[in-house]
């Protein structure tokens, strides 16, 4: 049996609220990496912030007329604060400054943001930047303590050098790990409660000190799928052999680089795992001898001794109280039928086939989801889509 799993279509409407303060010019970036990941971001800025970055910036990037004033007649019924709450999934205010934090703790609504945050109908997100001292004075403190209390997600801030030339708590964070925590707010903790170990990226098996034998997986795909783990709810154990990426934030990160240390890490963390999914391009064998000292180039042909590395996914699915496993199968040809071949002989519940020159390196990926129903194509998406589509999967099956 064959089933199309389809992409999401939907967007998500979001209120980005803008205060003043330097921080101002991140906002920008923020609004395209939101409306990049299919958010239909509405910008609404306070007159402060319209000294560090223009309405006409925003709305060129966010392809919507900026609302900056409460007396703004484009609004049908002249109640902005009402409307544009009642059709957003969420406000996100980034910056959100000292004395903005501070009125959202009063409930003052003297200007048309923080009216809006006082009439919302959903969840408020608030991103604070400020001087490293303004945010320890404890009056800052006592008002973040107070807005935790009132259900407001704080994300940040983070520690750095500002533009004052300080350094310290205060700054805004970057807009990638914005949009990360808020990718995560919309995400239904679908894996709740669960355990998720995964392993990511390309081994490498040393000849000598300069040389060795990998692939050319980029660590995305596991990647992807370790972070889209985490903002489902599950506790994320991430196993890395050779990547360029950074480490994937509320996840436990381990590198391992070779086969052998990979194979290691793995069953050293293996016990009380609810999913194990085997993403990472494991190299099949490695030199028998490692050289010490660099081989010399010569005009004479070079031969190396492999002997094969052991097969990390079929000895977890062996264990007496294996957890779910998750196969990967790369293949270049006859996809369908080797991966599952593959399944069968590792006696694994699901497995991901994907064509290898389609998958490595790319940002997106085509894959079908083979498990004991049959085949479950997912159409070509960005390969954060696809892991939260394999995710759904695998939750429906638990």
């Amino acid at each position: 049996m064959t089933t199309q799993i389809n992409k999401r279509i939907v967007s998500t409407k979001l209120v980005l609220g803008i205060t003043g303060g330097i921080a101002a010019y991140k906002a920008a970036e923020l609004v395209r990496l939101l409306v990049k990941a299919n958010y239909d971001v509405q910008v609404v800025m306070t007159a402060a912030a319209c000294q560090f970055i223009t309405p006409v910036t925003m709305q060129a990037l966010s392809g919507k007329p900026v609302f900056i004033d409460m007396w703004d007649s484009s609004i049908s019924n002249g109640m902005p604060h009402i409307e544009l709450s009642r059709e957003a999934d969420a406000i996100l205010v980034a910056p959100a400054s000292a004395d903005f934090l501070a009125k959202l703790v009063q409930g003052r609504a003297d200007d048309l943001l923080s009216t809006l945050c006082l009439a919302r109908d959903c969840p408020l997100l608030v991103a604070p930047a400020m001087n490293k001292q303004m945010w320890e004075n404890p009056a800052t403190q006592r008002n973040i303590n107070q807005l935790t209390a009132d259900g407001i997600s704080i994300f940040g801030p983070d520690s750095g050098e500002q533009a004052c030339g300080e350094v310290g708590l205060g700054r805004m964070l970057e807009a990638e790990a914005l949009l990360m925590l808020v990718n995560a707010h919309f995400t239904p903790k679908l894996l709740a409660g669960k355990r998720v170990l995964i392993t990511a990226g390309a081994t490498l098996e040393m000849i000598d000190p300069v040389r060795g034998i990998t692939n050319l997986s980029s660590g995305k795909m596991g990647y992807a799928i370790a972070q889209a783990a985490s903002d489902m709810g599950a506790d994320v154990t991430l196993v890395s052999g050779i990547t360029a990426l950074n480490p994937i934030a509320n996840a436990a990160n381990i590198k391992a680089e070779s086969a052998q240390a990979m194979y290691e890490a793995v069953m050293s963390n293996i016990m009380n795992q609810d999913v194990f999914i085997a993403v990472a391009a494991v190299a099949d064998y490695r030199p028998v001898t490692q050289q010490h000292e660099k081989i010399k180039k010569s005009t004479s042909s070079l031969t190396l001794e492999l002997t094969p590395n052991k097969d990390i996914l079929a000895d977890v699915a062996s264990l007496p109280n294996a957890p779910f496993c998750v196969g990967f199968a790369a293949e270049t040809e006859n996809l369908l039928e080797y991966a599952e071949t593959k399944r069968k002989a590792k006696k694994l519940p699901l497995i991901v086939a994907n064509l290898a020159k389609e998958a490595l390196g790319s940002e997106e990926n085509s894959v079908t989801l083979i498990d004991k129903n049959g085949a479950h194509p997912i159409q070509r998406a960005s390969k954060t889509e696809v892991a939260k589509l394999l995710l759904q999967h695998i939750a429906h099956m638990l």
